[in-house]
């Protein structure tokens, strides 16, 4: 049976009665999570909610439940950095959220400690990647298709997406930072005819 988190009457009993929550993840259901479990209860997590997924799917239920629980003064724990995001922007995503809520973060693995000034550090670097990795994103999207279009296309009706729009395609949704619909929306076509360019010889493995 879960437990309920006890009534709160006021903002500084909110505050007062902060509480540690822990989040655990395995990829199968041949892994076991009881070492993720052992050391979040070490941690001091008050309670642990575990997902069976791999990282690139969207649909996390725990996950979902555990965010929605969370309140200002809270503390999330996870064992490893890449239990909580898909990618290095999706986690960036996660902890800005959990900021601008009042909410702090812990990673035992990587001693990340957003209530330290040593922990907001590492974050902030870590934004800063986010958003550097992002802009080379943009530069090289746009740097392909620029080379599509001054190379164009003779004869016949052309196809909506050329080769090169194609493979910049296939490498935005291998580094998992956008949606199909987001990657159509940069090469300017509809989500229907990326999904159709990337089914040719692509296993789409997660939500789109």
């Amino acid at each position: 049976m879960e437990q309920n988190r006890p009534g709160l009457t006021s903002i500084a009993t909110l505050w007062i009665m902060a509480y540690v929550f822990g989040y655990a993840r395995v990829s199968t259901t041949d892994q076991d999570a009881q070492l993720q479990h052992d050391a979040l209860t070490a941690a001091g997590c008050y309670r642990i909610f575990t997902d069976t997924a791999s990282g690139a799917l969207q649909s996390r239920p725990e996950l979902t439940k555990l965010l929605d629980q969370l309140r200002p003064g809270d503390t999330l724990v996870v064992w490893r950095l890449d239990r909580l995001g898909r990618s290095i922007r999706h986690l960036i995503d996660q902890l800005s959220d959990l900021q601008d809520r009042g909410i702090e973060f812990r990673s035992l693995q990587e001693n990340i400690d957003t209530t330290t000034s040593g922990g907001r550090l590492v974050f902030h670097i870590f934004a800063s990647l986010a958003e550097f990795e992002r802009d080379l994103i943009t530069e090289r999207t746009n740097a392909g298709l620029a080379a599509a279009r001054a190379r164009g296309r003779v004869g016949g009706r052309p196809p909506k997406l050329t080769e090169d729009q194609i493979t910049t395609a296939k490498k935005l949704y291998d580094q998992q930072d956008m949606t199909v619909a987001q990657i159509g929306e940069v090469l300017g076509v509809s989500r229907s005819t990326i999904y159709r360019a990337l089914r040719r010889d692509t296993h789409l493995t997660r939500p789109q």
